[in-house]
């Protein structure tokens, strides 16, 4: 996918040229194209695809709910809304000075969309969770959207992150989350072992020895480091850490230590994937990877809901 990401596009590119770009970089022919235009996009799409799909290995892990997904919990909208009131009424403009407002809100999306699943007589549950973070994220969805038309300012920096795009995102935008990045995996992947007697109930947990309480608040970490790099690098992209762990799943069995693993390496092919597929599309032009992934992603959430195993929770 990393080969195809370089060579395909609007322009296509021999693989020599491809080949040069990356290890003889000459600045003659198309060899600019990839090095300057498609080395950059690729790379971020890596990374963000990574974030994205151990996010919802995460999420789903900790909360035992097959439909759960940093957009569809509403972690997303309070990243990007965030990163809107950043812009907006601080007027700030680099990444490094608004990701912190990513990450802070995807942290209060996420204790909101808990503790309004964990409210009322009875004890949270998977449907309650998600109900809740559908509610909250569309809450935050129309603040945004008020801000941006309240705020051309807002409205014009913001109109091609809405969609989340890789396109026009230098190497710097990479360097400048991966710090974050990295701590976030390095969480999950110790988290991922607990997740298994997670799995199992809180109580059997408890009593096989786990740390419930730890497992998922250092999940829960790593969810808005990743969740909040990823938003502020590309902008709220849907639907891959509902898809990935899902597909993984099928072939690595319930092992979450696995299905981590894998999400790791399926993420970023599946987005690489999806971005190639917006570049040829509708070529000249191109299609946010966002709003590709929304169309493969909506039908794998309408099949998961009609499963008898997702309906039944």
């Amino acid at each position: 996918m990393v080969i195809a990401s370089l060579a395909i596009g609007t322009q296509w590119v021999g693989l020599g040229t491809v080949w040069r770009s990356v290890v003889d970089y000459t600045d003659t022919g198309d060899e600019w194209i990839v090095h300057d235009l498609r080395i950059p996009r690729t790379v971020l799409g890596i990374v963000v695809g990574l974030c994205l799909g151990l996010c919802g290995a995460l999420i789903q892990g900790i909360t035992r709910n097959p439909l759960a997904d940093t957009q569809i919990l509403g972690i997303n909208s309070g990243a990007g809304l965030f990163v809107v009131s950043a812009i907006a009424f601080g007027g700030l403009t680099s990444l490094m000075s608004y990701i912190w407002f990513a990450f802070l809100g995807a942290l209060v999306a996420m204790v909101f969309v808990f503790l309004v699943g964990m409210t009322g007589r009875t004890d949270a549950t998977p449907v309650r969770v998600l109900l809740a973070g559908v509610a909250i994220g569309a809450v935050m969805d129309g603040i945004g959207y008020t801000i941006r038309l309240r705020n051309p300012r807002a409205f014009d920096k913001l109109r091609f992150w809405d969609a989340g795009a890789f396109d026009g995102r230098p190497l710097s935008v990479v360097w400048a989350i991966l710090p974050f990045v990295v701590v976030g995996v390095l969480l999950a992947i110790h988290v991922s072992r607990s997740l298994n007697a997670v799995a199992l109930g809180d109580d059997l947990a408890a009593a096989m020895g786990g740390n419930v309480i730890r497992t998922r608040v250092l999940g829960l970490v790593a969810v808005t480091l990743l969740a909040g790099s990823a938003t502020a690098a590309a902008g709220p992209i849907g639907f891959v850490g509902l898809m990935v762990p899902h597909a993984v799943r099928w072939f690595t069995g319930p092992d979450w230590r696995w299905i981590c693993a894998y999400c790791i390496v399926a993420a970023p092919s599946l987005m690489l994937a999806a971005d190639i597929v917006g570049r040829v599309v509708v070529a000249p032009g191109e299609l946010p990877v966002g709003i590709v992934t929304a169309f493969l992603g909506a039908p794998v959430l309408i099949w998961l809901i009609r499963r008898s195993n997702a309906t039944g929770l």
